[in-house]
Order: C-alpha cells, then sequence, then structure tokens
C-alpha cells in the first residue's frame, strides 16, 4: 500500500498528487488541532467542576483552620475529584460580620497530540472558583414568655456535633402544673442550659424560672395582669439567674443539626390518647410547633408532615416567636392552644455549617 501510494506521488503523468500533498496538509493539521482543542474544552470543565468541590469543601472546614490548612484540603479535594495539575488557594477572609469568601484556581498543562507537528507540546489549562458563604447561627437565645396546661411537660433542644450520629441535650424548659383550677392550668416553668465541662461532666445550669398563678388577693403589686382566652385573669414572675437577664443562652456553634422534643407523659392517659413524644424533626408530630419572626405577627403552625429546620426558623440578630401544643388539642388549631410560649434570638457568624454558602465565579 505504501509502494503505491509513493508510486503515485512520483508519478510525472500528472501535476495532481504534488497539489492534493499540498492540500491535505493544513487539513490535515486543523483537524488535528481541533482534536487537541475538543480535549481542552474538556479537561478544563473537568478542572472547573474539581476546583468548584474543593472550594467549596475548605468553607465546611473548623473556623480555626489556617490558610495553609485550607491549602492542604484544597489540593487535595481537588485530586480526588478528578483534577489535575495544581490548585492554589488565593485568598480566604471572614469579615467582620461573619461572611466568608475564598477564590481559588488552578492549572494544567494538558499534554498535546496533534499540536505537536507545529512544536506546541502542551497546552495550558487555567480554570478559577469563588465562593461566598453567609453567617449561620451560632448561639440561640431563650426566654420563656408562658407555659400553661394540665400536664407537666419537658421542652429539649438537642444538637448533633460534627461528625455524631446522635443528638445531646443543650436546654432543657421543664413545667410543672400547679393545680390552680383554671381550664388552662398555671404552675412553675425553669428553664436549664446543659453544657460539658473540661473533664466530659455534663452541667446544669438555671438560667430563667418562672412561677405563673391566678390573680387573687395576694397577687403583688406591680405585676402584670394578663388573661386567658377563658377570661382568667393571671400573671407571670420571672427570675433570671445572673448573666442570663436575656434568657438561656446556648452554644450551638459546633452543631451540624438542631432539633426539639417535648416530652408529655400524662398525654398517654388521655381520652384518646396523645402522642407523648413530639419532635420538631419528626413529619408525624411537627405540625404541633408555631413560629413567627415578628412579634405583631400571630406565630403560624407548621404544616402537617414538614420537617422543621430550626436553624432555619432562629433570625440572626432578631427575635423569633414561637410555640407548642402539647397534644392536648387536635390541630390545626388557633395558637391560642398552644401550651409553650417562647422567644428565641439568634447571633450568627462565621460557622463551618454547609448552610447559606453559594459559588459566585
Amino acid at each position: 500500500m505504501r509502494g503505491l501510494a509513493g508510486r503515485f506521488i512520483d508519478s510525472r503523468s500528472g501535476a495532481f498528487a504534488p497539489i492534493l500533498i499540498v492540500i491535505m496538509i493544513p487539513l490535515i493539521t486543523a483537524v488535528g488541532f481541533s482534536v487537541d482543542y475538543t480535549s481542552a474544552v474538556q479537561t478544563r470543565s473537568a478542572e472547573q467542576a474539581a476546583l468548584d468541590a474543593a472550594i467549596l469543601s475548605i468553607t465546611t472546614m473548623d473556623t480555626a483552620s489556617t490558610k495553609p490548612q485550607r491549602q492542604v484540603v484544597l489540593q487535595n479535594t481537588y485530586k480526588e475529584n478528578g483534577g489535575r495539575g495544581n490548585a492554589t488557594l488565593n485568598s480566604f477572609d471572614v469579615s467582620a460580620n461573619g461572611t466568608a469568601t475564598a477564590q481559588a484556581t488552578a492549572s494544567f498543562d494538558m499534554p498535546t497530540v496533534f499540536m505537536q507537528i507545529a512544536r506546541i507540546p502542551t497546552v495550558s489549562v487555567g480554570v478559577s472558583s469563588a465562593v461566598s458563604k453567609t453567617p449561620a447561627l451560632v448561639e440561640a437565645t431563650f426566654k420563656v414568655t408562658g407555659v400553661s396546661g394540665y400536664w407537666n411537660k419537658k421542652m429539649t433542644l438537642y444538637g448533633t456535633m460534627f461528625g455524631a450520629a446522635a443528638g445531646k441535650p443543650l436546654m432543657t424548659i421543664d413545667y410543672t402544673y400547679g393545680k390552680t383550677g383554671d381550664p388552662k392550668g398555671y404552675g412553675t416553668t425553669t428553664v436549664n442550659v446543659i453544657t460539658t465541662d473540661s473533664a466530659g461532666k455534663t452541667v446544669t445550669t438555671l438560667a430563667q424560672k418562672q412561677v405563673c398563678k391566678l390573680v387573687d388577693s395576694n397577687t403583688p403589686a406591680g405585676a402584670v395582669i394578663q388573661t386567658d382566652k377563658f377570661l382568667t385573669k393571671y400573671y407571670c414572675v420571672d427570675t433570671m439567674s445572673a448573666g442570663n437577664a436575656a434568657g438561656a443562652s446556648v452554644n450551638v456553634s459546633q452543631m451540624a443539626g438542631l432539633y426539639l422534643q417535648m416530652d408529655v407523659p400524662s398525654a398517654a392517659t388521655a381520652k384518646p390518647p396523645q402522642p407523648t413524644k413530639l419532635m420538631s424533626n419528626d413529619p408525624a408530630t411537627s405540625n404541633r410547633l408555631y413560629s413567627s419572626i415578628s412579634k405583631d405577627v400571630a406565630p403560624a403552625e407548621v404544616a402537617t408532615g414538614q420537617i422543621v429546620d430550626i436553624f432555619g426558623l432562629v433570625p440572626c440578630g432578631a427575635t423569633g416567636y414561637q410555640a407548642w401544643e402539647d397534644g392536648g388539642n387536635k390541630v390545626p388549631a388557633p395558637v391560642s392552644n398552644a401550651d409553650f410560649f417562647y422567644n428565641v434570638t439568634g447571633r450568627c457568624d462565621f460557622n463551618k455549617r454547609p448552610n447559606n454558602t453559594r459559588l459566585t465565579q
């Protein structure tokens, strides 16, 4: 076959062969260049995806991580996602309000195949990526405004730490029925923050105690008189522990997840029996939670079958208003039927939680 081609080229019977050779050289070169170009485009797409995954990964590292530490994770994650060449973290900054921004680039000298004919052995493929992460909840401060009902009950805030499988209690609100004889019932509520000391021992700290009673001849002067839906007048006296004037402050900066649970043992004796355990992350009972982000708007009931995002319910630098129905009434029902009423104020800052992160480049 090669001999035939050689004889065709050497033939002097016509001038077509040299012309064909002249025409084919740039044609073959163009086709070859297009193949290398297509390979470069595909490589760039893969590099971009790998760099995007890498820059997102460094925003979920511990907040105390240094830039060199984030650089190591960036490069490793870039490689793990199929990136070739080197990824460089150009910047990682956290502003005063907790907003984090980062910018990274990656480059790879892709070997060519056909371009080597033109003495172009490699083509530099470069990509860049940037990310912005808004502040996330790091502290929630709870303050009870009123608890009632004929059933003793306990509300617990659970937090699941990063990398943990199960949640641990962070705060409890215990209510003891006072046997007042009123249709709503009023009693004593205690709010405790639960922490762990350096030795791993659980520490329970009282933050608030509230005692509610019916108005009578012993009502103290200056008490704020309230009227419930049964037109019964009552008042509550709050005692805040030292350092907790705003309420029970709970550190949630190390928590990947939060959920609320209400235990109502006496609900089992109701006719018909009611759930004895209500959970915000259980779609079967989460609809007994009410929430509002404004004191001028009555808290709205969570839709049936919906899991509650506690992080989303607590506004940054503002106060949310929540309530819980303990199970004694069927839902849907007006928020006035609820039994736990409390305010919760959020403080947000840079956090390793992946929420609120978006690519900007």
